[in-house]
């Protein structure tokens, strides 16, 4: 035998190793492997929950966020929308429901949606009957409806009834009032 030959000779020409003699399985070969790859994902994770902490202190400065500044200034009102007004105010005289009844002589004006190109046709063939129709209204009303302080709750009643029961294809957006006064008789 030479120097180089490192196993024994054994019954049937047959060479083992000096201590060992069994294989390795294949989880005893996976298992290192598989710890290697486990132990740089719990690093990488490590590092970019770090990075991720150091940075939002950061841009932070330790103050408050953005939306709690936002939350003590004025509620934000945004962009009013713009309207095209009908031409023609509608001049009403009417009198209340009341059992002595109240003077009411209203001037208003209807504003519609600026990109509506059939409105000011319709509501130009259709004053005569938006004028009856704020005349009626008018008339159903009790002088305390038509108080200063509800004038805005009236303003969306006109504009709701306008739409549902006048209008057909166009819709009125606002109304205005040039004159709203309601005096004893």
């Amino acid at each position: 035998m030479s120097d180089e030959d490192v196993g024994e000779e054994v019954e049937g020409g047959e060479q083992t190793e000096g201590k060992s003699a069994k294989k390795k399985s294949g989880l005893a070969l996976l298992l290192p492997s598989l710890l290697k790859f486990v132990a740089l994902g719990l690093g990488a994770l490590v590092v970019i929950v770090t990075v991720a902490v150091i940075t939002f202190g950061i841009m932070n400065k330790g103050g408050k966020g953005q939306t709690e500044a936002a939350a003590d200034s004025a509620a934000y009102i945004g962009k009013r929308p713009e309207y095209a007004y009908f031409p023609t105010p509608i001049n009403v005289r009417t009198r209340t429901r009341d059992p002595a009844p109240y003077s009411v002589v209203v001037e208003l004006v209807i504003g519609y949606d600026v990109n509506d190109k059939n409105a000011s046709l319709e509501m130009t063939n259709r004053t005569p009957e938006i004028r009856d129709f704020m005349r009626s209204f008018f008339s159903t009303k009790y002088a305390a409806d038509l108080k200063p302080e509800r004038e805005a709750q009236l303003k969306e009643e006109i504009v709701d009834a306008l739409n549902t029961r006048v209008l057909d294809s166009s819709r009125a957006k606002i109304v205005l009032f040039n004159t709203f006064e309601v005096q004893e008789m």
